[in-house]
């Protein structure tokens, strides 16, 4: 059986001032959804980006666009490699205060990982994500 290599997404509620990283899986079958937005699933944030005022108002004041330009795609997406640095970078911050010395992450995501930026492998020895390099 050939496992499908997961797309890891960012899911940003500005009205909340909320930000999260999820797996296809974790879109699917998880309740992370309603942990970001407080709906239940992808189709009831559409009615919430159509009628939700202060909703609309927050989306587009973070992406400095008009309503009519509001698209789902402005608070689910496909994350950047970037973006997964600063989640480590807080990840580190944060594990720093409780410990002295090096700080080991441990992988937050599947070995293998989709991304904007291209597909990724966890690489133990630098607790990151380095790109695959695609040979012809």
């Amino acid at each position: 059986m050939i496992n499908k290599i997961q797309s890891v997404y960012i899911l940003e509620n500005p009205e909340q001032n909320m930000i999260k990283f999820a797996t296809d899986y974790q879109l699917r079958y998880g309740n992370i959804i309603k942990e970001v937005f407080g709906v239940a699933c992808i189709e009831d944030l559409s009615l919430m980006i159509q009628f939700n005022r202060s909703f609309q108002e927050s989306i587009c004041k973070r992406n400095g666009i008009s309503e009519k330009k509001i698209t789902i795609d402005k608070i689910i997406r496909i994350a950047t490699k970037k973006e997964l640095l600063q989640l480590k970078t807080e990840l580190i911050e944060k594990m720093g205060r409780f410990s002295q010395g090096n700080v080991s992450i441990s992988r937050p995501f599947d070995t293998e990982i989709i991304l904007q930026d291209g597909i990724f492998k966890w690489d133990e020895k630098n607790s990151s994500y380095i790109p695959v390099t695609q040979s012809a």
